[in-house]
């Protein structure tokens, strides 16, 4: 039997944090330097990915009678703030973009698997994550594989 209140839970927090990288590869995309413009189609694209990830999670929460969080994390407005310091400081080289979106992409690797670990999602909500998790990991070792080529 499905626990509703706690897939609510757990469906807005994943709400929130594909909002955050859906913001944080648009602010990446639209500060890039000329030099890393071959990126921007890369992070737009993962942008748009989180976008279609939040429409059919507030589906979900549509299904339980709720209203689906529209929000950010704190952590993942605090990590936004962190790129643009280490912008103004000089950290704004092709190795160290491509970490930081790394390390956005590993926190959300990390919220799709927690939330799997949960046992009364529902069929139909486990289906929907486990596909967005596949993505999501796919991105991560494509971003992982870019970083790499440039260290």
């Amino acid at each position: 039997m499905e626990n509703s209140e706690k897939t609510v839970e757990i469906l807005n927090d994943l709400i929130q944090i594909n909002n955050d990288r859906a913001d944080g590869f648009e602010k990446a995309a639209a500060d890039l330097s000329e030099e890393n413009i071959d990126l921007k189609a890369t992070f737009e694209k993962l942008s748009s990915d989180s976008r279609t990830n939040v429409t059919e999670l507030a589906g979900l929460v549509g299904r339980h009678a709720e209203n689906p969080d529209t929000g950010n994390t704190i952590l993942g407005t605090l990590h936004r703030a962190w790129i643009d310091i280490k912008a103004t400081f000089g950290g704004d080289g092709r190795h160290s973009i491509l970490a930081e979106c790394e390390r956005g992409e590993d926190a959300i690797k990390k919220a799709y698997k927690d939330a799997l670990q949960e046992n009364d999602l529902g069929e139909q909500v486990r289906s929907v994550l486990l596909k967005q998790q596949d993505g999501i990991n796919a991105s991560h070792d494509a971003i992982k594989a870019l970083r790499d080529a440039h260290a």
